[in-house]
Parts: C-alpha cells; sequence; structure tokens
C-alpha cells in the first residue's frame, strides 16, 4: 500500500505555517498522482477550504465530500487522501500548521484538547457541517493567513499568527458539544518535556517513577497532576500514544502485527490486540480492511 510520511517546509519556520492555493481539473491527461492522492500523515494539523469544485477527502473512518464553501480539519499525524471528484475545476487552500508553538499561556487551559489527548481534531468537523457562521468564519481566516503569507506585506508574521489565534478561538467558540471546554490550565514548564519524552521512548518501557523525576514530582504527586492537567492517566496517554503510532506502522511499515507491537513498546500480544480495539472499535486486521476498501 502506497502511504508516506509526508514532510511539511513551512514558508517560515518561525510560525510553523505552510499555506497553499492549489489548482486541479479532472481529465484523463492528468497523471494519476493528482488525480488521487496517495495516503499519508504529518505532525501537523491540516485545514482545508474548498474555493471552486468538488473534493473528496477520506480518513480511515470517515469520508467527506467537499464543495465550494466546505472547511475540514484533519488531526496531528492522522492518515488521510483525497481525490477530485467531477469535471468542474477544483481550486482549494491547504494550511498545514503545528500548533505546538501556539500554546502561550492563554491557551494552555485548552491544551489537552488541541493536543488531541483524547480525541482527534478530525472530530470537530461536526461544527463545519452544523453550523454554516462558523464554516464561513474559517473558511475567511484560512484565505487570509494565505494572504498574508503570500503577499509578505510588512508585519505579515503577527497578521499570520493572530489569524491562528482567530482560528482557535472560533473553533472554541463554535463548539456546542463541549469537546474543547476548558479545563485546569496546564504549566507547559511541567508537561510539555514530558510529553516530548513519551513521544521519542514509545519502543521502550516507559517508567511512571522515571518520568515522575524528570517532572521534579514525586511518583504521587505526579501521577495526581498528569491525570488533572491532561484529563486521563499517565498509563492511558502512553497507551494512546503507543497504538497511534501502531496505526500508521500497521499501514507504512509492512512489519507484522507482532513486530509493530514490540516497534510501540508493547510485548504482550494479547494486551497490545485489547489496546488496539478499545481506541479503535476493531482488530489491526480489520483496520487494515478499512484502509484498503478506501483506497479503491
Amino acid at each position: 500500500m502506497d502511504i508516506y510520511k509526508e514532510p511539511i517546509h513551512y514558508q517560515n519556520p518561525v510560525l510553523c505555517i505552510k499555506v497553499w492555493q492549489f489548482q486541479a481539473q479532472s481529465t484523463t491527461t492528468l497523471p494519476s498522482s493528482i488525480q488521487k492522492v496517495r495516503w499519508h500523515y504529518h505532525k501537523e494539523v491540516e485545514f482545508i477550504l474548498v474555493q471552486q469544485g468538488m473534493h473528496e477527502m477520506h480518513t480511515p473512518n470517515h469520508a467527506y465530500m467537499l464543495q465550494a464553501g466546505d472547511v475540514m480539519v484533519v488531526g496531528s499525524s492522522q492518515l488521510h487522501r483525497s481525490r477530485l471528484v467531477g469535471e468542474e475545476k477544483l481550486i482549494y487552500i491547504v494550511l498545514h500548521v503545528d500548533l505546538e508553538p501556539y500554546f502561550d499561556p492563554a491557551m494552555m487551559r485548552y491544551y489537552r484538547h488541541f493536543s488531541e489527548v483524547h480525541q482527534p481534531l478530525e472530530e470537530l468537523n461536526y461544527m463545519f457541517r452544523d453550523n454554516p457562521r462558523v464554516r464561513e468564519e474559517v473558511g475567511l481566516i484560512i484565505e487570509r493567513i494565505h494572504d498574508e503569507i503570500m503577499g509578505k506585506s510588512t508585519g505579515y508574521e503577527i497578521a499570520a499568527s493572530m489569524h491562528i489565534k482567530h482560528l482557535l478561538l472560533t473553533l472554541l467558540r463554535g463548539d456546542t458539544r463541549g469537546l474543547l471546554k476548558a479545563h485546569d490550565s496546564v504549566d507547559p514548564g511541567v508537561i510539555k518535556p514530558i510529553l516530548e519524552y513519551v513521544d521519542t521512548h514509545l519502543a521502550e518501557k516507559i517508567e511512571l517513577e522515571q518520568v515522575s523525576q524528570i517532572a521534579g514530582m514525586s511518583y504521587f504527586y505526579f501521577s495526581k497532576y498528569f491525570k488533572k492537567s491532561m484529563g486521563a492517566s499517565f498509563t492511558d496517554y502512553v497507551n494512546r500514544k503507543r497504538i497511534a503510532k501502531a496505526e500508521r506502522l500497521l499501514v507504512t511499515s509492512g512489519q507484522n502485527v507482532g513486530e509493530i507491537a514490540r516497534a510501540v513498546g508493547i510485548e504482550n500480544m494479547a494486551h497490545f490486540y485489547e489496546l488496539f480495539k478499545r481506541f479503535n472499535g476493531c482488530t489491526p486486521k480489520q483496520y487494515l480492511s478499512k484502509i484498503d476498501a478506501n483506497d479503491k
């Protein structure tokens, strides 16, 4: 299966943003790479605004048919792909952004949600479907970010940063389901090094006692602090990250399930299958079948 990790080259590294307008038309002369984009993923969150034509987007669990004015979001490191639909010329803007630099003290009450601790940001797509005002507002913000980055007028860096904050605020205020509900503020000086440590040591045994030392806390206090800050126990958080990595390895590495389980630090296969089904509602084989079905 043709799946890859897409490198995102920022137009301005300080902003951690790449935004670009694409145009394509479905004709027999177009190469297959344009007619049908292969499955891919990247660390950056992706926002898509269709300005003209129809655009079909797929994630492992959902299919989206986007028309002019429609918006959607794809979470960090989430597998996705797209394809052209119909004969009308397709024009759309893709915004890639690493949200991490935008978590200043004012944003830290929402950190656990935008860092996708509980659910992927894809779950927020309901508001673009159900709320025309939010859909239009986010579409305008994406266009403004594109215009600022491409125009590079004096102070465009400030303007683009402000628009990213405006985008996040619009999502917060448009969330009628409470998926982004505020919580106690998180101390980034404590939490961020822990999350980075987990990301880089998923293949190893991660001891809570060692992590608590990194946080400068006792074992007991860190356990309570992490759950209060992130809304999940440290063990649950690590397991979720391991299974998320396993999903990507399943469709990119060619390794068998046993090798993948060991690559994400889970030696017990029964435990691996239990966790995979808990977070995905299906077995690894069924997960691959969904990907294969969407690839046709």
